[in-house]
């Protein structure tokens, strides 16, 4: 058991430390009226990420075609079917990233009044590269943005390098390969592969063209992934027949008109939304901005559309959760679980589920779901960031617990945890207290007793075992407007 905590303690302070660091990250993007929205929001959250790259690539879904009339047939069977062989499929070019970067140029400096750290629209500008994009899965050309990607990766900088996928992985899977053919004759090989597969992470929304599986996966196999493919519908076009409805007037008209696209500047009127008459030029199946669309579908008017990527960087965001190197942790990445057959791997399989509380039943999609208001909420305040002075907005609180984050414990031990928070508004904060259960691995469920809005009795059940660990989740939600939710997590482990 000894071990064990030594263990824990070391993988803590490691999380910790990297946490301290800014995550570098690098987005690959086919242009899905999804991405557009992702990339929207991420801007308002540039002054927490190092961003490395803002590269164009192919899908399953959007790809260029090579301008001679080549035609192509999908190797992904859904897309095969439904399209056919095309010379092209419903391409948007390689000038929206540049075009909201402008409009974001505009947001800055007022962005800049309420955190430190947001890059200037014109450094953004000199990360955009274009990457492969001719065809789905297509891999052979070396571009612009495969170049960005292997620099980074052989840089000497050893912090991890997050490649957000949120189309196809074959820019990524392009970058990858120029490292092998350029450097695989050389007596250091070894030392490169080895720091390559140890600083990549991949954070990939479902498989958009075949190259993981068919490039990066057997000749890489040490490269981290996680794997997104059942909870980020919550934040998908389905959204409505996924989210439970205590939730849904987070992502309605109302709420997304009133606190987000209308009134709170230029960028965040380029989001898109259901009925609101935008249109993507070259993507004839964007047709949720019209009216009749929207009826068709039962929507309301700027009802949220999609973000299905926003995971790919939720998971890089630190609100306390400690979960950007532990995707088992569970955060607003969602939570995953290490793969049974290849240790390098994070996935969401069907069978990884959390209860929903709302619905008394387990759920595939909740480790996602479960954070959608404090999401929006804080989507909000960022809007408001746009355009509000600093004593007009509000700020997230910061939250801190007495004795540690990791604390060993007895079976049938009561102990107590108590929070401080430091809001910068000078709001009141609120506490709560809960079990995360599914991301520990004691079955028990323990009994939480709030004893003041800053402390909590946690009994300790007598037959947990010797090595259990039990997810305590010290939420803090402050009184401003909208407000604003930050977290501890208190890690028990039984000894």
């Amino acid at each position: 058991m000894k071990t064990k905590t030594i263990y824990l303690l070391l993988m803590l302070l490691t999380s910790v430390l990297a946490m301290a660091q800014k995550p570098r990250t690098i987005v690959t993007t086919d242009g899905e009226l999804d991405d557009v929205d992702s990339f929207i929001r991420m801007l308002l959250y540039a002054n927490e990420l190092k961003l490395e790259g803002l590269v164009y690539s192919s899908s399953q879904w959007h790809y260029k075609g090579d301008g001679k009339g080549t035609r192509f047939r999908s190797e992904m069977q859904l897309t095969a079917e439904r399209y056919g062989e095309r010379t092209e499929l419903r391409w948007p070019g390689t000038t929206w990233m540049e075009e909201l970067l402008d409009e974001y140029g505009k947001v800055q400096p007022n962005l800049a009044k309420h955190a430190t750290g947001y890059p200037t629209a014109t450094a953004l500008k000199k990360l955009v590269k274009v990457g492969n994009i001719d065809f789905e899965g297509e891999m052979d050309k070396v571009t612009e943005g495969s170049e960005l990607i292997k620099k980074v990766l052989l840089d000497a900088n050893p912090q991890p390098v997050y490649l957000q996928v949120w189309g196809g992985t074959n820019t990524i899977a392009r970058a990858l390969k120029s490292i092998e053919e350029e450097n695989k004759n050389k007596p250091d090989w070894q030392k490169i592969y080895n720091k390559v597969s140890k600083k990549a992470i991949i954070y990939a929304v479902l498989d958009q063209d075949a190259t993981y599986r068919k490039y990066i996966a057997p000749n890489w196999p040490q490269i981290r992934v996680f794997y997104n493919a059942n909870q980020f519908w919550c934040l998908a076009y389905p959204w409505p027949q996924v989210v439970p409805a205590a939730l849904q007037p987070y992502l309605r008209g109302e709420f997304m008109s009133r606190n987000i696209i209308h009134n709170h500047g230029p960028l965040l009127a380029k989001y898109y939304s259901w009925g609101d008459g935008q249109k993507i030029a070259g993507d004839p199946e964007h047709t949720q901005g019209t009216m009749e669309d929207m009826t068709k579908n039962k929507m309301t008017q700027y009802d949220f559309i999609s973000e299905g990527d926003s995971p790919a960087y939720f998971q890089l965001l630190d609100v306390g959760l400690m979960n950007r190197n532990n995707p088992e942790y569970g955060g607003w990445g969602g939570r995953l679980v290490q793969s049974k057959e290849n240790p390098f791997r994070w996935e969401d399989a069907r069978t990884l589920t959390d209860y929903n509380h709302f619905t008394g039943k387990q759920d595939a999609s909740f480790p996602q779901t479960r954070w959608i208001d404090a999401l929006q909420l804080d989507f909000a305040a960022r809007a408001d960031w746009c355009i509000k002075p600093y004593k007009e907005a509000n700020h997230a609180p910061r939250i801190s617990v007495k004795d540690g984050n990791i604390r060993r414990v007895k079976a049938g031990e009561k102990l107590s945890i108590s929070a401080a928070a430091t809001d910068p508004d000078g709001h009141s904060v609120a506490f709560t207290y809960w079990q995360y259960a599914e991301a520990g691995t004691s079955p028990e469920k323990v009994t939480i007793q709030p004893a003041a809005n800053n402390t909590a009795t946690i009994d300790i059940p007598q037959t947990t075992k010797t090595g259990d660990t039990i997810h305590i989740i010290v939420e803090g939600k402050d009184s401003g407007s909208p407000a604003l939710i930050r977290y501890q997590r208190v890690i028990l482990v039984v000894y």
